[in-house]
């Protein structure tokens, strides 16, 4: 499979190693930590991405949402902070909404600390040394178990030598951000350092009812540490962070009505009609809505971390203990419009999290090195959903016909407690052989524990003792009360060759055999034609994953230039999706098992240093993913009134691009201005992406077509410190989505998430 692609991988680099080099300067030698010990990024048998500092900050790449436009391979979608998502080639979590009651694929690290909560991808970075990426399964170097790969982030270390930074930005739909950080010694063996981010801009999108402007950003973070240097081989850190968020935030605008299967007085035209109603604009990129309900996407997120790292001659010993938390308080209209169907729309939320890692590497450069370690998680979450109906939602959601006093007032409450346990032992060995080939394999113990108790009440709605009006309102809102509890065992793995094929030129193949735990339903369950629950969704099975890999890695032209490449298939059974029925009158997402899923693809990346002042990157990727097999599908939007499942055997997977490329260029020559030493800052950054279904069943009219993003930069930074430069996003003004949403109760109504229009700006800052 991959590994038959290595024979033209190999010759491709030896052909390029012919052409004689540019005059150039070496690239500088990456070091990542991503595998438990400092390496050098070429000398590890992993795809691995590894972004520093001066990139991130050069690229205004300030939370990951913006970091993923330089990695083609990595996206993250948001409905809101709490529907977030990150997925490393098409792998890692369901598309669209969000059920607690599974794992992430994708693992978050920041300081060796597992962050449970994608929201924590929505906030600002503070005070980054570097990001690194790791693609494919990372359960047997890692504490979590991840199927689809890692970001690992690494803030800066107190500083015994006093330094600090200060940067303000400012630039249209009122953007300001500032930024600063300082660290230094408090005593020889005591240093701390401390950093704050705060972001505020505009909304995106205009509410033409409430004159206000929607989809704002209001970001504040805070992040502090303690380096105890004990003795000249133990350091203990002591770090905690408290970050928050209050925009308006997240509405989506009208994008079209398609047509469906139910009868023509049941669609969005004729419905629209005799509401009385018509959309703000029919042009989604005009961004205007017109909702009644109230935005907010509310939360707080933080924690504290306890660290130690003593390095004991033949190994490290690294312990790290920490607790997080997240509480989210949203307000949302999700129908979309300006009419009172679905009033008040509110999925509150409280998690805590423990978590206790030990683990040791081995030093040295012996021809064996191990790493190993144990892992404990505990997560308890409390969850209050509300929803409300309102006046227009009999009309909308069951049909004309039905008296609009049958749904009004109709209010859903629910309770809902969660635990979420879990304990793995994971270790990995390594063997050189001799110079040129290792062997390296890993293996994973992992014990899960998930219960649930959820509970919902129904008030409200026009009071009846009607056996079929009473169904009616059941169908939309309706009482429920289920315990679900998830408990299993696994035993997963991993083993890589690598080989030296030259100097500057590895060559690997990998296999692993990894899980993802089974889960339960958070959400509700779906029903019956009688509306009774369907007790069996309460819990859905592990994801089976088996992974091939194959890569090279090379430095050529005298090391000036870096071209790595991979082939993988990923191959799962059991793939945990989260699917919405359109049949039903509520935009609420359940569990479900597909039976196969496979994404396979390739992969390229390339840097060169073609001067001192230039340089140049290029990532690259293809990918291919399907349903293997998924023959009890929820229909697609344009099925609404036919059939209640398809099969979609075959079918693309949701949030997949076919090809996602980048390409960035940075020229950064030293120039004297007004008689100060430095040098110019220009660059550009290009992301291309071609077009991905938004719809876990796919549907013609839930694709969202691909775009081109421009980013720009032009400015000076001198010797001493002092920056200023003008940047642009999105220079060219493309019209793209960030996805697609069906509305709830089978309309045909869509609504999307248009992506940023251009915006520019200004930064100036300083560094000591």
């Amino acid at each position: 499979m991959p590994s038959s692609l290595m024979i033209p991988l190999i010759l491709l680099a030896n052909a390029a190693a012919e052409v004689p080099p540019p005059a150039s300067v070496d690239e500088p030698d990456i070091v990542v930590t991503a595998t438990r010990r400092s390496q050098n990024l070429q000398d590890v048998p992993v795809a691995i991405t590894a972004i520093a500092a001066d990139r991130l900050e050069a690229t205004g790449s300030f939370n990951l949402g913006r970091v993923v436009q330089l990695i083609p391979s990595v996206n993250f979608t948001a409905s809101n902070p709490r529907n977030s998502a990150i997925t490393i080639r098409g792998l890692g979590a369901p598309f669209g909404l969000t059920n607690d009651g599974i794992e992430q694929g994708v693992g978050l690290y920041i300081d060796g600390v597992y962050y449970s909560r994608p929201a924590a991808a929505t906030f600002d970075f503070v005070d980054i040394e570097q990001i690194e990426v790791l693609r494919g399964p990372q359960g047997t170097l890692y504490g979590k178990n991840t199927t689809a790969g890692a970001v690992n982030i690494r803030t800066k270390a107190p500083s015994f030598t006093p330094e600090g930074r200060m940067e303000a930005s400012a630039g249209n739909l009122d953007f300001v951000q500032v930024r600063g950080t300082v660290s230094g010694p408090i005593t020889q063996r005591l240093a701390a350092r401390a950093g704050l981010s705060f972001t505020s801009r505009a909304g995106t999108i205009r509410n033409v009812r409430t004159g206000l402007d929607e989809n704002q950003q209001r970001n504040f973070g805070l992040r502090g540490s303690l380096l105890w240097r004990a003795t000249d081989n133990l350091d203990i850190t002591l770090a905690g962070d408290h970050n928050q968020q209050n925009p308006r935030c997240c509405v989506q605008v009208f994008v079209r009505a398609a047509p469906t299967l139910r009868a023509a007085n049941r669609q969005f035209a004729s419905l629209a009609a005799a509401s009385g109603y018509a959309p703000p604009s029919l042009n989604p990129f005009d961004r205007l809505v017109d909702t009644g309900t109230p935005h907010a996407a509310k939360q707080f997120f933080g924690g504290a971390a306890l660290t130690l790292e003593w390095d004991a001659g033949p190994g490290k010993l690294t312990a790290i203990t920490a607790y997080r938390y997240w509480n989210w308080y949203p307000s949302n209209d999700r129908d979309f419009t300006g009419l009172p169907i679905t009033t008040v729309s509110a999925n509150f939320s409280r998690q805590q999290q423990y978590t206790q890692e030990i683990r040791w590497a081995s030093s040295g450069d012996g021809p064996v090195s191990v790493v190993g370690g144990v892992f404990a998680y505990r997560q308890t979450l409390r969850n209050d959903p509300l929803q409300e109906q309102g006046s227009a939602a009999a009309l909308w959601l069951l049909g004309p016909g039905n008296n609009p006093a049958l749904l009004d007032g109709l209010r859903q409450t629910v309770a809902l407690d969660y635990t979420n346990d879990s304990l793995a032992g994971f270790g990995q060995i390594a063997w050189k052989v001799n110079d040129r080939l290792k062997l390296q394999g890993g293996l994973r113990l992992n014990w899960d524990r998930k219960d649930a108790d959820y509970r919902a009440t129904v008030t409200g709605g026009l009071v009846t003792s009607d056996p079929v009006l009473i169904a009616r309102k059941n169908s939309v809102l309706g009482p429920q009360a289920y315990v679900a509890k998830f408990n299993d065992f696994n035993v997963s793995g991993d083993a890589t060759i690598s080989y030296d094929l030259a100097d500057d030129v590895m060559a690997y193949v990998t296999y692993a055999r990894n899980f993802k735990p089974g889960g339960v339903n958070l959400g509700g369950l779906p029903t019956d034609s009688a509306g009774n629950p369907l007790l069996g969704a309460a819990t859905i099975r592990p994801e089976r994953v088996n992974h091939y890999e194959a890569g090279l890695k090379t430095r050529l032209w005298d090391r000036a230039l870096t071209l790595n490449l991979a082939a993988f298939r990923t191959d799962i059974s059991d793939y945990q999706t989260t699917v919405v029925n359109a049949q039903i009158g509520v935009l609420r997402g359940y569990l479900a098992n597909a039976a196969a899923v496979r994404v396979q693809g390739l992969e390229a990346e390339l840097s060169a240093r073609l001067s001192d002042a230039v340089s140049v990157s290029f990532n690259g990727t293809y990918l291919d993913g399907t349903y293997r097999r998924f023959t009890d599908a929820p229909p697609p939007l344009e099925l609404t009134g036919g059939p209640q499942v398809v099969d979609v055997s075959g079918q693309r997977l949701p949030g997949i691009s076919r090809w996602a490329g980048t390409l960035g260029i940075d020229v950064h020559p030293e120039v004297t201005l007004f008689g100060h030493a430095g040098r110019l800052i220009a660059g550009t950054d290009v992301l291309a992406r071609t077009g991905f279904s938004s719809s876990p069943t796919p549907s013609a009219f839930l694709n969202a077509p691909g775009y081109v993003l421009v980013n720009g930069r032009l400015g000076w930074q001198s010797d001493a410190g002092v920056q200023v430069f003008a940047w642009v996003r999105n220079a060219f003004q493309a019209r793209y989505f960030d996805l697609l949403t069906a509305a709830p109760g089978g309309s045909g109504l869509v609504a999307g998430l248009p992506g940023d229009q251009r915006t520019g700006g200004i930064t100036i800052g300083y560094r000591f």
